[in-house]
C-alpha cells in the first residue's frame, strides 16, 4: 500500500513510518520541516521505501501543494494516517487557559486532519482498498471525561465526530474510517512514565489497515487493537 502519514518524523508517526516500511509499504512521510526530519527517518533500514513530503497541516496551501506533489509522483494513495498532533495547556484550569493555545490545538488536531482529507481524498478514491486513520485519544471520549486537558480533549472529541461524519460520506466507496486511541505510549507527548510502546501501537494500526483484525462495522472510534471505544 501507498500510505501518507502526517507528523512522521517523531513519536508514533516515526514508529508508523518504520513499521510500514518494514512491512513493504510505500510510506509518504509528511513532515513540517525537512531539515529536522531527515536524520530520524533515514535511521530505518527501510528508508528506500520512505519518501519525505513537506507538509504543514495548519497551512492549507502547504497541504494542497503536497497533494499535487503526491498526485504527480505516485498518482494515487491507499491510506491516510492523520497522526500530527499537539498537547498544549496541559493541566491548566479553565480560569487559566490561554485561548490562543487552545486555537492552535484545534488547528493542528482537528482542522489539520480536515485539511488533509479535503485535499487527499480524491487520490484515495482511486484505490480499491483504502483507509483513513485519525489518531485520537481516550481523552476525546465524552462518556469518560475526566475534567482536564480542555484543549486536547475537546479537539479529539471533535476529531471523533469528524471521523463519524466522514465514515458516512465514504463508506460506499470501500474506504474504512477509524478514529484510533493509541494508548498511553512513551513519546515526547506521552512522557517517560507511559507504559506503552509506540512500535506495538504502530503494528496494531497496520494490522487494522491490512485487514488482519476483524472490526465491527458499527465502530469508528476504536483502540489500536481494534476494540470499540465509548464516544
Amino acid at each position: 500500500m501507498r500510505i501518507l502519514i502526517t507528523g512522521a518524523n517523531r513519536g508514533l508517526g516515526l514508529a508508523l513510518a518504520q513499521v510500514g516500511a518494514e512491512r513493504g509499504h510505500q510510506i509518504i512521510a509528511g513532515v513540517r520541516d525537512l531539515r529536522k526530519s531527515t536524520e530520524s527517518l533515514t535511521q530505518t533500514e527501510m528508508y528506500k521505501s520512505i519518501s519525505l513530503l513537506p507538509l504543514d497541516v495548519t497551512d492549507e496551501e502547504s497541504v494542497s501543494s503536497a497533494a499535487s506533489t503526491v498526485k504527480e509522483t505516485f498518482g494515487t494513495i491507499d491510506a491516510i494516517i492523520n497522526n500530527a498532533g499537539v498537547l498544549l495547556e496541559r493541566d491548566k484550569q479553565i480560569e487559566d487557559l490561554d485561548l490562543d493555545q487552545v486555537k492552535i490545538t484545534f488547528d493542528v488536531n482537528f482542522f489539520g486532519p480536515m485539511r488533509v482529507v479535503k485535499h487527499f481524498l480524491p487520490l484515495l478514491m482511486m484505490g480499491d482498498r483504502s483507509s483513513i486513520i485519525n489518531i485520537s485519544s481516550e481523552a476525546g471520549s465524552m462518556s469518560n471525561a475526566y475534567g482536564g486537558d480542555y484543549a486536547y480533549a475537546s479537539s479529539k472529541t471533535a476529531l471523533n465526530m469528524f471521523s463519524q461524519q466522514l465514515n458516512q460520506h465514504v463508506k460506499h466507496n470501500n474506504i474504512n474510517v477509524y478514529s484510533i486511541h493509541p494508548g498511553w505510549i512513551k513519546t515526547d507527548m506521552g512522557g517517560e512514565r507511559a507504559p506503552g510502546n509506540p512500535i506495538v501501537t504502530a503494528k496494531g494500526i497496520f494490522d487494522i489497515m491490512e485487514g488482519k483484525r476483524e472490526i465491527d462495522g458499527k465502530n469508528v472510534f476504536i483502540t489500536y487493537e481494534g476494540q470499540p471505544m465509548p464516544l
